[in-house]
């Protein structure tokens, strides 16, 4: 391990260039859970999540994925507060679309372009951004044509306050579907080593240069616990189960780029050194197989 990848480890990860021109290190961070139990509200330690988001990028950490309902709008102002301005190679990946309407676990897809291009602005206004990277759609509302809720933003990106457009939760046939109407450069679904349902989408994101970006990447510690699917590899090689986990996923495919999130600085360290492993064939296969 190099000084530099010491001090910076999610630089052991790679490199995947979004769209082409927007290249970011291929392990990055979701805020999600720094906001208040069920997403909702502010965090019991602001302090503590801003400390998280400014140690991620101390390591090396430069793709911070974030939605407009974390909160609402909780994770993104308290990525404001930590790392505005931004560094010239910080990207901000954020998503609109969801509602949450009555509070705690309730989300709903709402895709009526008037709605998106609020949700947008408000969204510039919270990160203090003037254009955003990356903008997916965090669900299809499927009460709403696909071609009026990727049309705004295909107008928003022509109007220079989005550069590039993603989609979340989406099969095969809806990717190509919304590729007729917008250049699509990311796809965020669930996948884990243990969740794998998503292979046949991550496979076609990766034939067609496409970002997958896996949501949910270590099962929130179901794959991380003692005693758990990946205690006894992991003990084998001298590391903990959430860091093997992500190292298989930067293992899969060339164009995953995993979003581990946490509360606590002591976490996003021990994640970002994952890209920092690196697996053998036999032990890739090995994991895939075991799990």
């Amino acid at each position: 391990m190099t000084t530099s990848t010491a001090s910076r480890p999610a630089d052991a990860s790679g490199t995947f260039a979004l769209g082409g021109d927007v290249p970011v290190n291929r392990l990055g961070y979701g805020t999600m859970q720094l906001t208040g139990p069920g997403v909702w509200g502010d965090p019991k330690d602001p302090a503590e999540a801003v400390r998280v988001l400014r140690r991620a990028v101390e390591l090396g950490v430069n793709f911070i994925d974030t939605a407009d309902s974390y909160g609402p709008f909780v994770s993104e102002s308290l990525i404001r507060v930590a790392l505005h301005p931004y560094a010239d190679d910080i990207v901000i990946a954020t998503k609109g679309g969801l509602t949450r309407c009555s509070g705690p676990g309730d989300w709903r897809p709402l895709g009526r372009p008037e709605y998106l291009r609020q949700q947008l602005h408000l969204s510039l206004r919270h990160l203090g951004l003037e254009r955003i990277d990356l903008y997916q759609l965090h669900r299809i509302d499927s009460a709403v044509p696909l071609a009026d809720q990727l049309g705004a933003l295909v107008e928003l990106q022509q109007e220079g306050k989005i550069r590039h457009i993603g989609l979340s939760e989406v099969s095969i046939e809806q990717v190509q579907q919304a590729r007729e109407i917008a250049d699509i450069v990311s796809v965020q679904n669930l996948y884990n080593l243990v969740m794998r349902k998503a292979d046949d989408v991550l496979d076609y994101a990766e034939a067609n240069n496409i970002a997958f970006v896996p949501w949910f990447p270590i099962a929130t510690g179901q794959l991380a616990r003692a005693g758990g699917p990946l205690d006894t590899f992991a003990s084998q090689r001298g590391v903990s189960p959430s860091q093997l986990a992500l190292a298989w996923l930067l293992r899969r495919s060339p164009v995953l780029l995993p979003i581990p999130g946490t509360s606590r600085v002591a976490h996003v360290e021990e994640n970002t050194a994952a890209a920092t492993i690196t697996l053998t064939n036999e032990e890739f296969k090995a994991l895939s197989d075991a799990i």
